[in-house]
């Protein structure tokens, strides 16, 4: 076949393959084929839980040829390879969930942030190398401290960005990586505990992710050029802090932590779900537009935005059902007051049953005239549908340019009650345009109506 395609086209054909084994197959078909491997620019190599189980049993109890190590695999592909920019290895998610104990295997074979076996291969292509992932194997890696970060510090002068998973890193000798742009460590128990290393070494982070990373007392992130953060606090440090002058998005998600700063003057989205805080300082947020809020006393939280004017688009949700603080003192008149400039309100389940319940109580309290808002998007459950339909007219009633109403009904309300929702809101107020779905906990929306 290759004899009849350009070499750019095939070669190209080679480069689209997401599992880099198949490149090691090529390499012996033909002479072209394995020429052509070694131009390859990026390599994607993950271990298959097939692959694992058949490494593991008995030579004479299968008949298949004997498994090629994995991590002997990668080493040859990197060998044979000219000009890589990218190396991406990592096992299979099946993998990911699966605990020591539920295993005990004590081998290396897919220790894949093992210094000595990274010494193998990335010098090889570290001078070119512009990205590099390591997705270890959790059940291999969790006892085992790696130093891997130190290594790949001291040797990838140009690497943009980086990710390490499931693993357990330490900072010693980390060297400054001024290149490195985005850094992703998911699921780490890393040996930094109040982020210094971080700060001093990744100085020009636009994107920093921090996903369930682990050992933290009180960290603070302090990154001039960051832009993009995603951090989600995976234990309960003492404070979390961050400062950066130039960060616009921002996803933080944590449980108590006693102290919480942000000093993000520019940030435009922030996504922020947390329990309780007893100290939260917020320095003013100038370009914010888009706000999302989760928490137990959420009524709270939102009297800490003083700032609200700015905002175009908020998301509230309550994350435990029945708190009483909570859901005692939310209503939209709050809101409204804090926040009134919105175009667009989404309510969660949780949220939109406590303004309910405190309507139904005589605690709307709507004082001004919301004459902004042009969108409402909520998932509710019907309990009495003469209380949600007198709640939700009441909310027409005082947002008299609202014109895009989005109501989800869980799925499992009695189709009588939901049918009988939509028809007199339908009917009594032509002039909005309706959608109707379905909801339900840990299942994706359905819409069932656009635009009635």
């Amino acid at each position: 076949m290759e004899e009849h395609l350009p070499q750019p086209l095939i070669l190209e054909i080679l480069s689209r393959l997401t599992d880099s084994a198949d490149l090691a197959r090529c390499r012996v078909v033909s002479k072209t084929l394995n020429t052509l491997c070694k131009e390859v620019r990026s390599i994607n190599l993950v271990c298959t839980l097939s692959r694992y189980v058949q490494s593991r049993l008995p030579q004479q109890v299968t008949a298949a040829p004997q498994v090629t190590p994995f991590k002997s695999i990668l080493e040859n592909l990197v060998r044979n390879s000219r000009h890589l920019e990218s190396v991406s290895i990592g096992v299979d998610k099946s993998l990911v969930g699966i605990s020591y104990d539920d295993v005990e295997d004590e081998s290396n074979d897919l220790y894949l942030t093992d210094v000595e076996f990274v010494k193998n291969w990335l010098p090889w292509v570290c001078e070119e190398l512009k990205f590099l992932s390591i997705s270890d194997c959790w059940f291999q890696s969790c006892w085992r401290k790696s130093e891997v970060l130190a290594f790949i510090s001291s040797c990838c002068k140009s690497l943009v960005e980086l990710e390490v998973k499931n693993a357990w890193l330490s900072v010693d000798n980390l060297n400054q990586m001024p290149m490195l742009t985005k850094l992703t460590l998911e699921f780490i128990r890393l040996e930094d505990e109040d982020l210094d290393k971080v700060n001093d070494c990744f100085p020009c982070l636009q994107v920093l992710n921090l996903v369930g990373v682990g050992g933290f007392r009180q960290p603070k992130i302090h990154l001039l050029h960051l832009k993009s953060c995603l951090w989600t606090v995976s234990n309960a440090p003492l404070s979390l802090a961050i400062y950066a002058p130039n960060l616009v998005k921002l996803e933080l998600r944590c449980v108590k932590p006693k102290s919480l700063v942000l000093e993000t003057p520019l940030l435009h989205d922030f996504c922020l779900s947390l329990e309780v805080a007893s100290e939260i300082r917020f320095q003013e947020f100038r370009n914010l537009m888009n706000l999302q809020l989760e928490s137990s006393s959420l009524s709270s939280l939102i009297n800490t935005f003083p700032f609200g004017k700015t905002i175009k688009k908020l998301k509230v949700e309550l994350l435990k059902p029945g708190e009483p603080i909570g859901m005692k003192n939310l209503n939209l008149g709050v809101l409204f007051d804090v926040f009134p400039n919105l175009s667009s309100l989404t309510l969660g389940p949780r949220a939109w049953s406590a303004v309910q319940s405190n309507f139904d109580k005589g605690r709307l309290e709507i004082r001004t005239e919301m004459k902004v808002l042009k969108e409402i998007i909520a998932r509710l459950v019907v309990d009495d549908i003469s209380v949600t339909r007198s709640f939700i007219f009441a909310i027409m009633n005082k947002c008299s340019n609202l014109s895009d109403m989005a109501l989800l009904i869980h799925r499992e309300e009695d189709l009588i009650t939901a049918s009988n929702l939509i028809s007199s809101c339908t009917v009594d107020h032509p002039r909005v345009r309706w959608r109707w779905g379905m909801w339900k906990e840990g299942t994706e929306d359905t819409w069932v109506t656009d635009g009635i």
